[in-house]
């Protein structure tokens, strides 16, 4: 009997560890899948997948011609306007993308003004072979920008407003270290509103990023700061960005006038945008 009992309790026994190592296994298993459920194999498609970092700082034309077959008609971007780019994207809380933020402001011309366009009515038309040339067209007209409702941001006002930052707050930049043959730095003093106002800006490597587009004067009249107009085609979509006169690096020969800053047109227009 003993004997049996002992027989008895060890099948019991391994029983139950078997019973035992079959549910760790499945809880593990169970574990597992739960907490990689949110991860997903995914291989980036160039021809339907768009990176939220490209569409930041793209351009965006309005026309009113019908494209919805998303062709490119011949010579068709003649008659579009460069309304201003994006520079903010507004997503679901269920992660979809509601709306791209756009500022008009430059194409209306007046201050800062953001509106918001809806994903769905934005068209990606090809513009090459490459999958990553494009242009971002909205169906519409100059009228209908011009009436659209501004963007009020998270906080319910008008995010052109509210929430701009100071251009007073921006980090400086530091004077390029710049000389060209048979040009000598400007003497400063000697520099007048007329002689800056209108001169082309370059960067380091001797780029093309702008022009001063005005000159803001201390209360004794001396200069203080060169608004630079960066951006933009024939005045529409520019973006305004205020420096002081220490960021910069004036040349000037045989009656020109080159002014340096020591950044791309990219990066400038990174910057805080100046509001008169």
């Amino acid at each position: 009997m003993t004997s049996s009992k002992h027989r008895l309790t060890r099948s019991l026994t391994v029983a139950m560890l078997a019973s035992a190592a079959t549910a760790l296994a499945l809880t593990s298993v169970a574990y597992a899948d739960g907490h990689t459920a949110a991860f997903s194999e995914m291989e980036f498609d160039a021809e339907a997948n768009l990176n939220a970092s490209a569409l930041i700082g793209s351009s965006v034309y309005v026309s009113e011609m019908d494209m919805s077959d998303g062709m490119l008609p011949p010579e068709g971007e003649r008659e579009w306007d460069d309304i201003g780019e994006i520079h903010e994207i507004v997503l679901t809380r269920s992660g979809g993308v509601d709306s791209v933020i756009v500022d008009v402001g430059g194409f209306l011309g007046m201050g800062e003004r953001e509106v918001a366009i809806d994903m769905s009515q934005l068209q990606f038309l090809s513009d090459g072979e490459a999958s990553d040339e494009y242009f971002i067209v909205v169906r519409s007209s100059e009228a209908g920008v011009a009436d659209a409702p501004e963007y009020r941001g998270a906080n319910g006002e008008m995010e052109a407003n509210a929430g701009k930052r100071n251009s007073d707050e921006r980090m400086k930049l530091t004077a390029p270290a710049v000389t060209r043959e048979g040009y000598e730095a400007a003497n400063m003093e000697q520099l007048t509103t007329e002689m800056l106002t209108g001169a082309r800006v370059y960067g380091s490597e001797d780029e093309g990023i702008g022009e001063i587009g005005e000159l803001l004067l201390t209360d004794d009249g001396m200069i203080d700061r060169a608004v630079i107009n960066v951006g933009g085609f024939l005045g529409m979509g520019e973006r305004h960005v205020a420096v002081t006169m220490e960021e910069l690096t004036i040349l000037q020969g045989d009656g020109d006038l080159r002014v340096y800053i020591e950044a791309t047109k990219d990066a400038l227009k990174a910057q805080p945008e100046y509001n008169s």
